[in-house]
Parts: C-alpha cells; structure tokens; sequence
C-alpha cells in the first residue's frame, strides 16, 4: 500500500500496472507530512477505526492470557508438593506407635512409615515435621519473597528495554528451567534456593501477561477483557488439582507441572505480538502502526492512510509541530512516578490496597483449603468458586466503575470477616464460622480481581508495568504474611483479615475513578489530561 505522500501515482495506469509486478513497498508511517496526517492517539485509533474489541483482540487475549495458568501451576505447586501426607503404623511395631496419635512427633522413630513412600512429598523426603516443620513455611516465604523481587525487575524490563513480549518469553523459560531443576533437588535447601528463583521468574508471568493482552483493547472493553484474564488462573488451578492426582510423586509433579511452560514457549509465543503501546512509547511507530493495521483488517475495518498514532500528549496538543518527539523512544520509571504529584498518591494507595487485599485473599484460602477433606477436591472446589465472583465483578465494573466496586467488595469481604470473628469461639454456630469464610474469601478475590485493571488504568504506558510490579511486590509482602497469621488461631486471624479489609476499602476512597477515561501513553499525558478532567 502507497503512502499518502505516494498515493497520487496510483492514478497513473502505467503505476497500476507495475504494481502488480513489482513487490509492494512497505509503509513509512514517519516520513508522513505533519501537514498531510491525521494524528490519534491508541484509544482513539481503537474507537474510531481498528474497533475496540474484535477477532483480532479475542485471539491475542486468549493465548497471552494462558501463561496465568502457567503461574497458577508454578504458585500452587507448592499445596501438593509441600502437603504432609498421612501415616501408618509399621507392622510389627507393637505399643510403640499408637495409630489414634494425631501427629508422629511422640512416636518411636521407625515404628511408622509415610503413605505412598518418601517420595510422595518433600515433607516426607526430608522429614519436614514437628521440630523441622517450619521449614515448609519458610520455603512458601521464600517463593513469595522471589515473586516480589522478580515483579519489580520485570516490571521494569517490560516497560523498558525487553518489552512485554519479550519479557513474558524470558520468564517463561526461567520458569521451566526452574520448574524442572526443582525435580532434581537433592537436598532440602537446594531446594529452597530453586523454589526462590522460580518465585523470581513467576512474578513477572501475570504482570506481563496481563499488560500484554490489555494494552490493545479499546477503554470501553479493557475493564471486562481484564478482568477476564483471572479465570485462566482459577483454571490452572483447577487442572493443577487433576495434574497432580495423576502424578503424586512430588518430584513427578514438578516436571508435569513445568511442561506447560515448554509447550506455551514453541506453540504460543510465535503467535502474540508485542504491545503497539510498547513499540509507540519506545519511538517505533512503523512497528505499531502495522500491528494497529492487522487490527483493523482482522476486524473487518479499514485504517485511513494518513491516519497515523501519536503519543497522547502530541494528539491532544494541536500546536505541537515537532513531528522528531514521536520518533524518540520515551521511557519513565518508578522515581517518575513519585515525583508527579497526580501519580504518586496513586501509587502509595494502590500499594497500601494490594497488601491489604492479599493478607485477606491468601489468609482465607489457607483457612478454606486446611479441610480434612481429600485435598485435590478442596483445590478444585476452591478454584471453581472464584470464578462468580469474577463474573459479578466484571459486569458490575462498566454500570458502577472500578472505585465503588473496590470499596465495596472489601468491605463485603471485611464485613463477614468480622463477623466470623464475633461467633468464631460459639462451637454450635462452626458452619456460619466456615460460611464467613467463603463469603470473605468470595468479596476479595473480586478485588483481588478488579485491582490489577483498576491499577493498570491509573497509570501511563512508559511506568505502567513499573507501577504493577510495585503493587504486586506489596501483594507478595502480604502473601508472605498471611500463614503467620493464620498461624495464631483463634478469632485473631478473622479479626485481622476484617481489619484489613475495612483499612484497603478506606484507602481505595482516595483513588480517582478511571471509567471510560483514555489510558494515557506518557507522564505529561496524564498530567494534561488529569488537569483537562478536573476543569471540566
């Protein structure tokens, strides 16, 4: 396709004709006249021409969405392989194991045995019980403190130099290397470190992930389409749960577990491009041009020649006559966002909600799946039960917005939390007790849910990753508090979780509504356009 600067020629049927002879030339978006283009920014682009949400955004949301099963099997892993298996007396042994002990810690050394062998789970690989118990605590503490480093060094790296293509084709292949030489650990702690480092590479799968298949979807579709990314991870979940039923060796486990990686490397990858933000904000507009063309061919639209992207700041700008800035590459960082005073507050409450929220989340799913019932169920049952939550959430986010609904589920989950913690020492009323606890566990994970949406839409392109990864390193934080506090038994744990729950709803008061508003592309951008709303 000519240029619009070449497109005069085509009425010459003498250039018709060589046309067909001669291979197509590609577009140069740049080396349009400022006098002869049409600048939009993305959402723009979305609305008017490509279309928000068609064939092409379905497909490419789908396969980037499947790498958070892969972080649900690399994250929860650790029930199956970690879980305490039961035990047997050893025939033979006489008075010196009492089969109604509720634990092997007063009993003889060797007048018991582990069900289905040592091998069944580290626990019983390397005697992880009684004294030696914290250990299994301390190497779940340890995948989430990698999580947290690795979403930070990600976030990074997505915003600036590998991109969110690339930076999801590097973790993928920490993890399975991870994954697989977590099989082979000969010791407790090589194991340990392992686990830590695929805790690093599995922080940066969601983060990338997510920004990945968001990014090119229109403002009036990106709420629901994020939202959505969360069922592929109950659903990794849920398989995980079947994964390992089928291989209940942990060693097994964690090679089946780590193949999925393998196989989204070869067979998905290829298949997903790279975010036309990304290539926009780093000065390759040719490059997002052309993935904003497929886009629009692919839904049956046609993209104007002439029509060309900008940066939100040139678009909105119309005396802007420095066509040179938009082929710059433009880049921000954390400090970035601390030192803007529409940006900064944003960061902190968005913080201060994701470590709240997770102490919740993760506090109550320990307490739901620790029922003596057969643990592949409880997973299973667990990980199905998100998922209306999921579907409330996300069609409530585009009738109420994201504030109310962030409110309102942490309080929904806080309330019944408290309540919990009210009747929790009545023995009579233990099954209102376990229904707090779903119901808790049922308002946040549709926070849990909206928060990565709402977080994405609060900050511009150039810091976006940058700014998720610091809120998902606070939600690791909290994911490293929450078995210690479930730990202290009691009403404690259900007052705490109330706690937090009204605590995170107070501070998403203070965050500003981000409902059908453009997703800003730059610092200024958002400075411009948070001053424009305000006036008006």
């Amino acid at each position: 396709m000519a240029t619009a600067g070449g497109s005069e020629t085509c009425s010459h049927g003498s250039s018709l004709d060589s046309s067909l002879l001669l291979p197509t030339k590609e577009p140069n978006w740049e080396a349009i006249p400022e006098s002869e283009s049409e600048k939009l920014c993305i959402d723009d682009m979305l609305d008017v021409y490509c279309g928000e949400f068609g064939s092409w955004q379905l497909r490419h949301f789908v396969l980037t969405s499947l790498a958070w099963a892969l972080e649900a099997f690399h994250t929860m892993v650790m029930i199956f392989a970690d879980q305490e298996p039961g035990w047997r007396c050893v025939e033979g042994s006489g008075s010196r194991c009492d089969e109604k002990a509720e634990s092997v810690c007063g009993l003889e050394p060797g007048s018991w045995e582990w069900e289905g062998g040592p091998g069944s789970s580290t626990v019983a690989q390397w005697g992880l019980v009684c004294r030696e118990k914290y250990k299994v605590g301390l190497v779940q503490a340890l995948f989430f403190a990698g999580c947290m480093i690795g979403a930070g060094v990600f976030g990074h790296l997505s915003d600036s130099s590998l991109g969110r293509k690339g930076s999801l084709k590097t973790v993928c292949i920490l993890n399975a290397i991870f994954g697989c030489l977590t099989s082979i650990a000969p010791d407790y702690f090589t194991y340990l470190l392992l686990r830590f480092l695929t805790g690093f590479s599995t922080g940066g799968v969601g983060l990338c992930s997510f920004v990945l298949a968001t990014e090119p979807v229109g403002p009036t579709k990106r709420g629901v389409a994020g939202m959505s990314t969360f069922y592929f991870f109950s659903t990794g979940i849920a398989l995980l749960s079947g994964i390992a039923y089928i291989f209940p060796t942990w060693r097994a486990l964690y090679v089946a577990s780590s193949v999925p990686s393998i196989l989204f490397l070869f067979l998905v990858i290829p298949f997903i491009s790279e975010s036309p933000r990304w290539y926009l904000v780093r000065g390759k507009i040719n490059k997002a041009m052309k993935i904003m063309q497929a886009i629009a061919k692919s839904n049956g639209n046609n993209l104007p020649e002439g029509v060309i992207l900008a940066l939100d700041d040139e678009a909105n700008d119309a005396s802007n006559d420095n066509q040179s800035s938009s082929k710059e590459a433009v880049s921000g960082s954390i400090v970035d966002v601390i030192r803007s005073p529409v940006t900064c507050i944003r960061l902190f409450l968005a913080i201060g909600i994701s470590f709240t929220c997770s102490v919740v989340y993760y506090g109550l799913s320990l307490n739901v799946v620790n029922l003596e019932t057969n643990i592949h169920l409880s997973v299973l049952l667990n990980a199905v039960a998100e998922m209306p939550a999921f579907t409330i959430t996300a069609v409530l986010l585009d009738r109420f917005g994201r504030k109310p609904l962030a409110i309102g589920t942490q309080w929904f989950s806080a309330i019944f939390c408290l309540t919990g913690c009210v009747v929790g020492s009545v023995r009579m009323w233990e099954v209102i007790k376990m229904g707090c606890g779903v119901l808790g566990i049922f308002g946040m994970a549709g926070t849990y849910n909206l928060l990565f949406i709402y977080t994405a839409e609060l900050f511009p392109t150039v810091v976006r990753n940058a700014a998720l990864g610091s809120a998902t390193q606070a939600a690791q934080m909290g994911a490293i508090l929450a078995p210690f506090v479930v730990v202290l038994g009691g009403v404690l744990p259900f007052l705490v979780f109330g706690i937090c729950g009204l605590v995170g709803g107070m501070l998403a008061y203070y965050l500003p509504e981000t409902l059908n508003k453009p997703l800003y592309d730059t610092m200024r951008g958002i400075e411009e356009g948070e001053a424009d709303w305000r006036i008006t």
